[in-house]
């Protein structure tokens, strides 16, 4: 059996009701997991591109990618190695006001870490990081001890490191 590895899938859509659940239900038919998903707007006007990180062996993907293009919406999907890609994962932490002032240790962790508090008041303060899944799962265990109020993460959002000329292709496809 061929091992699994990670993928970034980048699949470019009209921006149609129900298409994210029709995606994952391809995933789910085949028992197979989505790590994370996003999805935003792309560079190209009126075009929505969904970013799913996968744990898959070459064939699966390949497969789920002929799947994910016979959506009517679905324009073009791509799949790339993590070496293929410039990725980032961002996320946010909630924590006691209470840290910054009887906790020197906390300071120095936002700056080791480099994160940055985005919001403060009296009772808690947001503090912001963006890295990779595993810098952003080291300071969630580093933040855990001192106790995290609410924590939320991002799916990854990833680009190409070689050029992919995705709108030349979109608009040979259109017609």
């Amino acid at each position: 059996m061929k091992a699994k590895q990670t993928y970034t899938i980048s699949i470019y859509t009209e921006n149609n009701v129900g298409l994210l659940n029709r995606i994952s239900a391809i995933f789910q038919r085949r028992h197979l997991n989505i790590e994370s998903v996003n999805v935003s707007k792309s560079e190209i006007k009126s075009v929505s591109r969904f970013t799913l990180l996968v744990k898959l062996t070459e064939d699966d993907v390949k497969k789920i990618i002929g799947q994910i293009e016979k959506q009517v919406e679905v324009i073009k999907a791509f799949f790339h190695l993590e070496e293929e890609t410039v990725y980032q994962e961002s996320c946010l932490f909630k924590l006691s006001s209470d840290l910054l002032i009887e906790n020197d240790e906390i300071q120095m962790i936002i700056n080791q870490s480099k994160s940055r508090v985005i919001n403060i008041n009296k009772d808690f303060f947001v503090l912001e990081k963006s890295g990779s899944k595993e810098e952003v799962e080291e300071l969630y265990h580093i933040l855990d001890k001192h106790g995290i109020m609410q924590f939320v993460r991002s799916g990854r959002i990833a680009v190409t490191k070689e050029e992919m000329p995705v709108s030349e292709l979109l608009e040979s496809i259109k017609q």
